[in-house]
């Protein structure tokens, strides 16, 4: 009966992801005033949602999974080489803004650690595989990120980066939680009843990001629904790189003669962005930066309706599981 319920609550993620959006939207515009005490909600929350969705990484598996080297490569090279490339020629067409370039540039440079596992296990992928990449794409985006917005923005980076906001996110965010997660699948372990606990826990990752979903937006909404327009010039943007990515990383799973879940995994890891763990910084932003939170927030919206579309375009057309769609390296 659980099992079921939590697959039903994951095949339907999305619809419920739709119902949080709306709210937010009827709060955030029916009552703006709730906006500030909604927006001290948000990192706790965050913190709450990273932690259970690290429950769902099998850390007694990780060294074994760290084994495919091919695989780690590929993420890696796809994330922090082709997609600053690809980054760096979309926001080209962009009003160079730097407002808009800095929100831009921390949502896509940032590879998801959350809910891209749901996905991937949902279009048949190698999810295993990316729950051992997490912690290492993690740590690695937040020491890049720095580099790449100063290759990308020169001298407007001093402005805005400080190396406070991003440990304290890093600290509290995501080792505070990833700790406290391998902390408990080792009681786990020990104990039946923390295990029961833990099983029971692995049910709110999806109820968690609507959560996240819903006072993201609805405190944000009261700060830029006088800039709607502005915002609006960056999904052109995110559109491409949905289309992009996808197509990028199914010619570098080929090249590498990958099968077909790690194929579809290397594409889920390349395409989804960690919008809401990278949220807290751009919220650290100085205040002439006000809109880059709304910035990547857009990012997630358009995300996840991108996802209904991949997690069936992925499995069924781009790596189906035809033995003759995937090189076999002889």
């Amino acid at each position: 009966m659980i099992r079921l319920s939590k697959q039903w609550i994951q095949h339907n993620q999305v619809g419920l992801y739709a119902v949080a959006v709306l709210l937010a939207i009827g709060v955030g515009l029916g009552q703006p005033s709730a906006g500030s005490l909604l927006e001290l909600l948000i990192n706790p929350i965050l913190a709450v949602l990273l932690y259970v969705t690290f429950l769902e990484i099998p850390f007694v598996r990780i060294r074994r999974a760290f084994r495919n080297g091919r695989f780690m490569i590929a993420a890696f090279g796809m994330n922090f080489v082709v997609v600053p490339v690809v980054v760096f020629g979309l926001t080209r067409f962009l009003p160079q803004e730097p407002v808009l370039l800095v929100g831009v540039f921390m949502v896509l440079l940032t590879p998801c650690i959350d809910y891209v596992i749901t996905f991937t296990d949902l279009a048949g992928g190698d999810a295993e595989q990316i729950t051992a990449a997490t912690p290492a794409l993690m740590l690695v985006q937040l020491l890049l990120l720095p580099v790449y917005l100063w290759l990308f923005m020169g001298q407007q980076v001093a402005e805005f980066i400080e190396a406070g906001p991003f440990i304290e996110a890093f600290v509290v965010i995501i080792a505070l939680p990833l700790a406290l997660a391998w902390a408990t699948e080792l009681w786990a372990d020990r104990s039946k009843r923390v295990e029961e606990c833990q099983d029971v826990m692995r049910w709110l990752p999806v109820p968690m990001m609507g959560v996240t979903l819903f006072v993201v937006i609805a405190s944000q909404l009261p700060r830029v629904q006088n800039s709607i327009g502005q915002i609006a010039a960056v999904v052109p943007v995110y559109v491409v790189f949905l289309v992009i990515m996808p197509l990028l990383s199914r010619l570098a799973a080929g090249l590498l003669g990958m099968d077909v879940g790690e194929s579809r995994a290397l594409v889920f890891t390349s395409v989804t962005r960690n919008s809401l763990v990278i949220l807290p910084l751009a919220l650290a932003l100085p205040s002439g930066y006000a809109l880059a939170p709304a910035v990547v927030v857009t990012q997630t919206l358009i995300e996840l309706t991108g996802m209904v579309v991949l997690t069936r375009v992925v499995p069924g057309w781009l790596l189906p599981n035809a033995p003759s769609q995937t090189p076999s390296g002889t």
